[in-house]
């Protein structure tokens, strides 16, 4: 099979994965429809949509694994294989919890529909939010297998471009509000100068960093998360602080690591791939830029101050000299 054959596998399973998930998502609406305001088939529904969700992901990064192998066997490498595979597995770890989360809701509704016959109006709002809270998640977890591939071109340039910053900062923002409010987060932003104007960067990457970024935040926050913009003469900085129970010295030195998680330390089961910060690191630095990270605990039983803040560091403009 030649190159261009499993390109046409990978967009057809990338089709037939975004079916899946719109599936997933619209559940509540084709289940309601199907049975005039019933929610028997919600579950059933949701339950294709995923079957078909992880189809066309399989069909997408199998495309993209046997292709890259078939590279990789005529350069004389066999470490593609392997890597491709540690995708796969983090795929099918992330697209879980998500999924555990709209269709824990959707039991709790059919549980109600068993004992009472009917189903409040109050439950089928908690099912639509779960599923609208829920779909950064998906978004986020299809961008980080995707960026790891591209990651893995040692050649890829970032994609220079003109790039509002204060508007990607703000859509990011507008992304997680209503994730943070479910969780009783208040998450704030704010640039300095209000005026932001362009920079010439990979507005892609920024937006995939950014997400990262107050993606975990929304995880360990406590009450407050805060988005900074601000500029110097050569450069912005984005800061993503939090009021979580901080990170311990200890552990500083890990948070950028492939795969590292709190959990790992406590020996006790994974709550994320631990992916997303490395990304953001790495994708900090193919820009030209650095990612750093500041934390201060509470000692102990005391109730002194912790927060954690994340700093994004990029140059205002990354076009070589010679084309500036």
């Amino acid at each position: 099979m030649n190159g261009r054959i499993f390109e046409i596998l990978r967009m057809v399973g990338i089709a037939v994965a975004l079916i899946g998930l719109l599936l997933v998502v619209l559940s509540p609406l084709i289940g309601e429809s199907i049975t005039r305001g019933s929610l028997w088939w919600i579950e059933p529904v949701a339950y294709i949509g995923s079957g078909v969700f992880i189809l066309g992901a399989l069909v997408a990064f199998g495309a993209i694994q046997f292709n890259t192998r078939r590279i990789a066997e005529q350069s004389g490498s066999r470490t593609w294989s392997q890597i491709t595979q540690d995708y796969f597995d983090t795929f099918a770890h992330d697209m879980g919890r998500p999924l555990r989360r709209i269709l824990g809701k959707q039991r709790e509704a059919r549980a109600l529909l068993n004992e009472t016959g009917e189903v409040t109006q109050h439950m089928v709002s908690e099912l639509l939010t779960e599923i609208e809270n829920q779909a950064p998640n998906f978004r986020l977890m299809i961008e980080n297998v995707r960026v790891l591939v591209d990651l893995e071109d040692a050649d890829a340039e970032p994609a220079i471009e003109p790039v509002d910053v204060a508007a990607i900062v703000r859509n990011v923002s507008d992304r997680y509000t209503p994730i943070a409010r479910e969780r009783g987060l208040e998450l704030v932003w704010w640039c300095e100068p209000s005026e932001f104007g362009l920079v010439y960067g990979d507005g892609s990457a920024l937006d995939h960093v950014i997400t990262n970024l107050v993606d975990n935040a929304t995880k360990f926050a406590e009450g407050h998360i805060e988005i900074q913009l601000t500029r110097t003469e050569n450069s912005y900085l984005v800061r993503v602080w939090d009021d979580g129970v901080g990170i311990s010295e200890s552990h500083l030195a890990h948070v950028f690591d492939r795969g590292w998680t709190p959990e790992l330390s406590a020996r006790s089961e994974k709550q994320s791939s631990g992916l997303g910060l490395f990304i953001a690191s790495t994708l900090s630095e193919h820009c030209g830029g650095e990612l750093l990270v500041e934390s201060q605990q509470s000692n102990g039983a005391s109730t002194g101050e912790h927060s954690t803040t994340f700093t994004l560091s990029l140059p205002l403009d990354i076009r070589p000299a010679a084309t500036n």
